[in-house]
């Protein structure tokens, strides 16, 4: 384990050779607050002699300087690199390392204990094989042991390491080491942690690290090291349905066409049947190409370039599975969410989604409940907050192929996206598609859009008026459907407060109900627009996302986004409703401009300045807007 191999200078080329075939362990540790996570890492470090010298005495200087180990080396200082997690003695970031020793190469996360940190130990969790899950032999299982044992369950990983650390601060203990374990197993059971090795530790001592320990002599199990090197992790996958996402297509040149990727389940060999999904076609694999030459066979965790027999057309984000075992292809799913958001999930409100090479449009819809992690307990609630963990039913703007979280992790997998800021603002695990997916179609209609266009005399056009309460939307919206109503144009003007009074009378003013306001109005005004309508719908519509998704769903050539821009202090002074001054007083929450943010449109269709343009010369301009558009003569 420690010793370098003779091969480094006997003959390098056979040594790099067997280490590029060695195989990859990805693991994790976790659990409390200073149960010794990186101290057991750094020791792995040191022991593994990928400490270089330069390290080593930067180790011993910052050890007599920030360290807790007296006159030792603390080689949690090996992991801890922030200046924060060095003052307090805490991880706070993921901390990954690599090391190998002669039979595997492991990359290792250290993760964090606090429970604000919880995101961090999912992002490291996520493509983790196994995980070692510390308890301090003084303490016992505590609060923070359950709550990431549950997340390990959660996020599928299934081989597990109880390490009770500390032991020498025990006087190593069997009793407390028993007691421990028993009281963990029990726990494991419920969350479906089966596969648990329970080793005793002296991580900064070194016992049962890499070699037994004669402070141990009761145990006769495997070390730390000897189970990291001999855990299978692998075969799930392998034994699974062929599963690849496609990355891209591969076209060098007139006379080769493939599909490049990473196999993320079972085994695939030239001449199996392969389906594409979500369209459904299918074809015969005629060759596994890789820099190397072709395979005869290739395993999940490869890269390859895969052609068929048949030209099918396949893009980016589709899917290769076997003919006999198929994913599933849907559109809405329950799934768990964990939050990683600074700023609260809103329902309905719509995030990008990343699941497997495939990004679409997604919209969670009110959480089920959420999970307190610490005692299981389900909770009802309307938001997730960051760090906060849910049951969430969440739809897809277009069906997608899948398996469940818990069958593949690759293709049950997602991550949400904010689409303004392009953070990464969730993860999710699909349960399982929700049966209205496959039972609700579209139905085929002999009228259509075109039809109605043609017979109105005009095209359809979905106006937005946006602006602060005050600004003069409706004011100026009822002007122009006056005029089109002159021209011979078939109108509906859709106004903030009418639709309250009926189709919105049970939401209120939060971001959530705001958001889902908006949400409904879309989707009425989409409707009117292919009835064939000019549609006017006047609406504050604060947030800059809700207003982008109205585009999308509405679709560009038939949306105009008219932002009336009058300064807040101007719609102030005007303040026909008097809401305003309410606000002011605290008598009204959540008032857009004054405890509610809006934000303004970047680039609007047409800005209108309303301290300089009457309801008359807006509405003349919008006009040439139309006309300019083609929409009316």
């Amino acid at each position: 384990m420690t010793q370098p191999s003779d091969l480094i200078a006997d003959d390098i080329e056979q040594y790099l050779a067997r280490h590029a075939n060695k195989s990859m362990l990805r693991f994790i540790t976790c659990g409390s607050v200073d149960d010794g996570k990186s101290t057991l890492i750094g020791r792995l470090l040191y022991e593994s002699k990928l400490v270089f010298e330069d390290q080593l005495s930067a180790l011993e200087a910052d050890s007599r300087k920030v360290g807790t180990q007296g006159d030792g080396l603390d080689f949690a200082l090996l992991v801890d690199g922030l200046a924060a997690e060095r003052e307090q003695g805490i991880t706070i970031d993921v901390a990954y390392r690599y090391f190998s020793t002669e039979r595997r190469k492991f990359v290792v996360a250290d993760t964090p204990g606090h429970e604000q940190y919880t995101r961090n130990m999912v992002t490291g969790a996520s493509t983790a094989d196994l995980a070692v899950i510390l308890v301090d032999a003084r303490k016992g299982v505590l609060t923070q042991t359950r709550r990431h044992s549950y997340l390990v369950s959660l996020l599928g990983i299934r081989n597990v390491v109880l390490a009770v650390n500390k032991l020498d601060l025990v006087d190593y203990s069997q009793d407390v080491f028993e007691e421990i374990v028993a009281e963990y197993a029990g726990f494991a059971a419920e969350i479906g942690l089966t596969d648990v090795v329970a080793i005793p530790l002296s991580a900064y001592m070194g016992d049962n690290l890499t070699e037994r320990s004669m402070n141990t002599a009761w145990y006769d199990g495997p070390t730390l090291i000897e189970h990291l090197e001999t855990v299978e992790i692998s075969s799930e996958l392998s034994s699974g349905p062929f599963r690849m996402p496609v990355q891209w297509v591969n076209r060098p040149d007139l006379d080769f066409r493939g599909f490049s990727g990473q196999i993320v389940g079972g085994i695939l060999r030239p001449g199996d049947r392969v389906r594409v999904l979500p369209s459904g076609k299918e074809s015969t694999v005629d060759r596994i190409v890789t820099m190397g030459g072709d395979l005869d066979e290739a395993i999940a965790g490869q890269s390859v370039t895969v052609t068929l027999t048949d030209e099918i057309d396949i893009s980016r984000g589709d899917v290769l599975a076997v003919a006999d075992a198929l994913p599933g292809v849907a559109d809405q799913f329950e799934a768990h969410v964990v939050w990683m958001g600074e700023h609260e999930m809103l329902p309905e409100r719509p995030y990008l989604c990343q699941i497997g090479t495939m990004t679409v449009q997604a919209r969670i819809t009110k959480p089920k409940h959420k999970i307190n992690v610490n005692t299981l307990e389900k909770t009802a609630t309307n938001t997730l907050a960051l760090n906060e963990i849910g049951v969430c039913n969440i739809s897809f703007d277009r069906p997608v192929p899948f398996d469940p979280y818990a069958d593949n992790r690759d293709t049950g997998g997602f991550i949400l996206i904010d689409r303004l800021t392009n953070t990464t603002v969730g993860a999710g695990m699909i349960a399982h598609s929700l049966r209205r997916s496959d039972n609700i179609h579209w139905q085929a209609v002999d009228v259509d859009g075109q039809a109605r266009a043609t017979l109105n005399g005009h095209r359809p056009q979905v106006l937005w008026f946006t602006g602060l309460s005050g600004s003069g939307k409706s004011t100026i919206a009822n002007e122009l459907e006056r005029q089109l109503y002159a021209l011979g144009c078939h109108t509906y003007l859709l106004d903030g407060d009418n639709v309250r009074h009926g189709l919105n009378r049970d939401l209120g003013f939060t971001e959530a109900d705001r958001v889902e306001n908006i949400r409904r109005v879309t989707e009425v005004a989409r409707l009117m627009a292919d009835a064939g309508l000019v549609v006017l719908a006047s609406f504050i519509s604060p947030f800059r996302a809700e207003r982008d998704a109205a585009r999308e769903v509405i679709g560009v050539d038939q949306f105009c986004e008219v932002f009336i821009d009058t300064p807040i202090a101007v719609a102030e002074q005007r303040d026909p409703k008097g809401l305003y001054k309410k606000a002011r007083r605290g008598d009204l929450a959540n008032f857009t401009g004054i405890d509610s943010p809006y934000e303004s449109p970047e680039a609007p269709d047409l800005r209108i300045d309303t301290t300089t343009t009457s309801s008359e010369d807006a509405s003349r301009q919008i006009i040439a807007l139309l006309r300019g558009r083609g929409v009316i003569a």
